[in-house]
C-alpha cells in the first residue's frame, strides 16, 4: 500500500550489518530526534567497533522492516 507521505526509517546496525533497532513515523522531526538519540547513545568502543546509525525515508508502509516499532 503505497502513501503520499514519506516515512521517515531510523535504523541501528551492528558491527555484523545486521538490524538491531528500527523506528519508523511520517513526523520528520520525531525522526530526526530518534536519530539524534540513537547517534549520541553510541559509545565510542561501538562506533570504533562498527555500530552505525542511518536515517532513511521510503515511500511506502511495505518497504520498512517488519520488526519496526511504527509511530504516528
Amino acid at each position: 500500500m503505497a502513501t503520499d507521505k514519506v516515512i521517515w526509517v531510523n535504523e541501528q546496525f551492528d558491527p555484523a550489518g545486521i538490524l538491531y533497532s528500527c523506528i519508523a513515523t511520517c513526523d520528520e522531526q520525531q525522526a530526526r530526534d530518534c536519530h539524534e538519540s540513537f547517534e549520541r547513545n553510541l559509545t565510542p568502543e561501538q562506533r570504533a567497533n562498527g555500530w552505525r546509525a542511518q536515517l532513511r525515508t521510503v515511500a511506502s508502509w511495505d518497504e520498512v522492516p517488519a520488526s519496526s516499532l511504527k509511530l504516528s
